[in-house]
């Protein structure tokens, strides 16, 4: 796939099914995630891999979350939490951990190069015939998912990436007109 068609024909696919990435695809999916724009290398980035038992684990936790918010909540939400994780075989977990205090990289950038990574992740996925769903949701700033996966108080989850084969049918892509979102200064 040539690098134009790549970028213009990337899309989110939320049916996924196993198996998960193969070791060779991951690496390629990481190298593509280490080219992110990083102003002064501070290297702001953070994976955690999710499969098998530990999308079991991941599962465990957000229901944990759940119950801290609510500790009467029924059973069917706890049990709804403990689903999420397995609508893939694979999540990477994304983190900027963010360097306070840099005079000239400014959190903000930090929390971005994160998002980039995050995205050569996807299309580096993409690439490789893969399907791939960024997700964030309530779970990614709880404070008891936070904790869990081991975020410093500076740390930012910025995406839960789903990651499998393609399992459900393609939607065709939406057209945007580009004036619509870009203003010239000529």
């Amino acid at each position: 796939m040539d690098a134009m068609t790549l970028l213009h024909e990337r899309s989110s696919m939320g049916k996924l099914m196993g198996p998960p990435p193969t070791s060779e695809q991951r690496e390629a999916m990481y190298r593509a995630a280490l080219r992110a724009p990083d102003h002064k290398e501070l290297r702001p980035w953070r994976f955690i891999e999710f499969s098998g038992e530990g999308l079991d684990r991941l599962g465990e936790l957000f229901a944990e979350a759940e119950f801290r918010e609510d500790p009467h909540a029924e059973d069917a939400v706890l049990d709804a939490a403990r689903k999420k994780p397995k609508r893939a075989p694979m999540i990477i977990a994304v983190i900027a951990r963010v360097t306070p205090d840099e005079p000239k990289v400014p959190r903000v950038e930090q929390v971005i190069s994160a998002g980039c990574a995050a995205h050569g992740i996807l299309l580096a996925a993409h690439a490789q015939g893969l399907g791939a769903m960024w997700r964030t949701g309530k779970y990614a700033f709880d404070p008891t998912v936070r904790k869990g996966l081991g975020l410093g108080e500076e740390d930012e989850l910025v995406a839960f990436l789903y990651l499998g084969q393609l399992g459900g049918r393609h939607r065709p892509l939406p057209e945007h007109a580009i004036d619509d979102f870009v203003e010239r200064w000529d």
